[in-house]
């Protein structure tokens, strides 16, 4: 007997069907990446997390209301121990055929270690962070990274059978010299690319305004060496896809701050410690951890989360303040999930 996909039971204010899921595990993060963090965090109190058993049970809790997505993040996901159990489990939604697709992004150091694990528990596609082919440029926007570990990681990502994407963060006086380098790269090892613009979130001990490189002018750069023809692809994210005619590579861009996508917006995120958002750019959250742990059964838990997208907005308030340089939202990525 085929299984057959719950029917949307989240449905927000604005008529959208809420079938993505991203999942911090973690705020930690073994570098320190310049647009993300400062290089002293304070990271939250072990205790304050939920367990892999709790992830799990919010995760299948959202999958039970018609969820189809679900994005392990963190910080960086493979530092949390025993993570791997946690992907190991939510697999068997892939069995069943209630889930379509679980996917991981991090920032590739521990890949080489997990690649085969992550393939083998059901995982098909990994996002990496990489935002420089230069080792040196990227100690320096990482603080502490390791470019050689990295690029392992990618080749065994690709190795394991993993679907490779690339994200990377276009910075203005950083790495805006080697964008056209990276779509080279990426066509030629069968990678899709997608640039993200920077987002105004969180305290990073430097000057946001500085980095901020529109991603309609990386695109019109782009464009001199390369035709960018668009298509009509979706991963079920916020990139708009086009297809590079000299590499035959997807080259996607994300644009929260020059052309925002929220109008089709299908996704939540779940902090660590159980904290549903409801949008990246808003403050509004929903406490998920109280609820869950109030009941053996998942009653109270459900009713939360279809209370919590009643409040999904239409749209997020991201700006970049020139005046005050300060961030639109207060807390790190690494706090909300990446």
């Amino acid at each position: 007997m085929n299984y057959q996909p719950a029917k949307p039971a989240l449905i927000d204010p604005h008529g959208r069907a809420i079938r993505y899921l991203r999942v911090s595990v973690t705020d930690r993060c073994d570098l320190r990446c310049v647009y993300c963090m400062s290089e002293d965090m304070t990271f939250l109190p072990k205790k304050d997390l939920l367990s892999l058993e709790e992830l799990d049970r919010v995760c299948s809790a959202f999958v039970a209301q018609g969820v189809r997505k679900l994005r392990i993040t963190g910080g960086e996901p493979l530092v949390r121990r025993n993570v791997m159990g946690l992907f190991d489990s939510l697999g068997r939604h892939l069995k069943s055929g209630a889930l379509e697709e679980l996917t991981l992004t991090t920032n590739g150091t521990r890949l080489t270690a997990f690649a085969e694990q992550l393939k083998s528990a059901g995982v098909k596609r990994v996002n990496i962070s990489l935002d420089s082919l230069d080792p040196g440029r990227f100690k320096t926007i990482t603080r502490w990274g390791n470019h050689a570990e990295v690029m392992d990681g990618i080749r065994a990502a690709k190795a394991a059978g993993l679907h490779v994407k690339i994200n990377t963060v276009a910075m203005r006086g950083v790495n805006e010299d080697e964008l056209g380098d990276l779509v080279a790269w990426c066509g030629s090892e069968g990678f899709d690319l997608v640039f993200i613009e920077t987002m105004p979130m969180g305290d990073i001990d430097g000057d946001r305004t500085s980095q901020y490189f529109p991603l309609s002018m990386v695109r019109a750069d782009l464009e001199q060496r390369f035709t960018l023809d668009p298509i009509a692809d979706n991963t079920g994210g916020p990139a708009r896809y086009t297809r590079c005619a000299e590499t035959g590579g997807r080259v996607g861009f994300i644009t929260p701050m020059t052309h925002n996508f929220c109008e089709s917006c299908n996704r939540v995120r779940l902090t660590c410690t159980g904290t549903l958002y409801m949008c990246l750019g808003q403050e509004d959250a929903a406490d998920l951890r109280t609820p869950m742990r109030a009941s053996a059964t998942d009653e109270l838990l459900t009713e939360a989360i279809k209370e919590a997208i009643g409040r999904k907005p239409k749209g997020h308030d991201f700006i970049i303040d020139r005046r005050h340089n300060r961030p639109a939202v207060s807390r790190h990525m690494s706090v909300t999930g990446g």
